[in-house]
């Protein structure tokens, strides 16, 4: 037991990271590692969860809001809607069979990480510093909608509604995204606390892990170039996407080895692709080279 804590213990500085650093994929990794590493049932461990990504999102925010990362109004109008959103959601779960809510919420998981890998449009000019609060709350809602429905923190999702819809810097959807995962985690938690118990020790010692992680992961936003962290969460929901879905396939689809052979395949093809783009997008124009033909001819 001693060495399954520790292990816990470890594995929680990366949930901390990826908060900090991403602004979200916390309950994603916290949720397994509780059960699977923690060895706790569904039900204590998600509970855990909600307990450790709430107070690791409040404490990772502070260094971005420190920096200038994070629009409160924004992220607390959106918290609130996704609150309301996320308990909707929940209510609509018991009547949506658990096999479809998870492979509806892998598949868009993988769509919000193509919409991340591509980027937004918008010049960077036409940023917003505070968004309408009308697009705030509709946007807030049907996140939160979405997460109660597939049961996450949400981050996975309120990382690109901000970035990719509202037009915030990456680096500040981050921060904002933070303030949101708070929100609905103690939201959430207080629904769980009324059946569930915490071992207050396990949980005091994983969400320790997970600040460290966090204060080292906000650290880390603010010196990355914003398209890399962008890339950096969308493959990381890719990653994720594509775990949950294949749990979604019956076993003897998830030991064919066949199947993961094409599916490394496939990631490898596309992680290629995408470095050959990103190097041609890099690559001078060559028609905007100086022309050799005006130079005077020293024949």
């Amino acid at each position: 037991m001693t060495g399954s804590l520790a292990l816990t213990v470890a594995l929680a500085v990366l949930i901390g990271v990826s908060l900090g650093l991403l602004g979200g994929g916390g309950s994603i990794l916290a949720v397994p590692l509780l059960v699977y590493v923690a060895d706790l049932p569904a039900r204590e461990a998600i509970a855990t969860s909600l307990l450790v990504v709430g107070v690791t999102s409040a404490v990772g925010a502070l260094p971005h809001a420190r920096a200038g990362r994070v629009r409160w109004r924004t992220g607390l109008l959106f918290g609130a809607a996704g609150m309301a959103g996320a308990y909707g959601g929940g209510r609509l779960a018991a009547f949506v069979p658990p096999a479809v809510l998870l492979a509806g919420f892998a598949v868009m998981m993988l769509a919000t990480a193509t919409a991340m890998l591509r980027g937004r449009r918008d010049s960077p000019g036409r940023q917003r510093r505070e968004l309408p609060v009308a697009r705030v709350l509709l946007d807030g809602v049907v996140v939160g909608l979405v997460t109660g429905l597939v049961g996450a923190g949400g981050g996975f999702l309120v990382v690109p509604a901000l970035a990719l819809l509202g037009g915030l810097p990456m680096p500040v959807a981050v921060g904002t995204s933070l303030v949101v995962i708070a929100m609905k985690s103690f939201a959430g938690l207080a629904g769980y606390l009324s059946t569930v118990d915490i071992d207050p020790g396990l949980a005091t010692a994983v969400t320790t892990a997970a600040v460290v992680g966090s204060l080292a992961g906000g650290r880390l936003a603010g010196r990355v170039r914003e398209d890399v962290l962008r890339r950096a969460f969308g493959w990381f929901v890719a990653a994720m996407g594509v775990l949950v879905l294949a749990g979604q396939l019956p076993a003897h689809l998830r030991t064919d080895p066949r199947l993961w052979t094409v599916a490394l395949a496939t990631a490898a093809t596309a992680v290629a692709v995408a470095g050959v783009r990103r190097r041609r997008s890099r690559r001078p124009d060559h028609r905007s080279r100086p022309d050799r033909s005006d130079r005077p001819d020293r024949t």
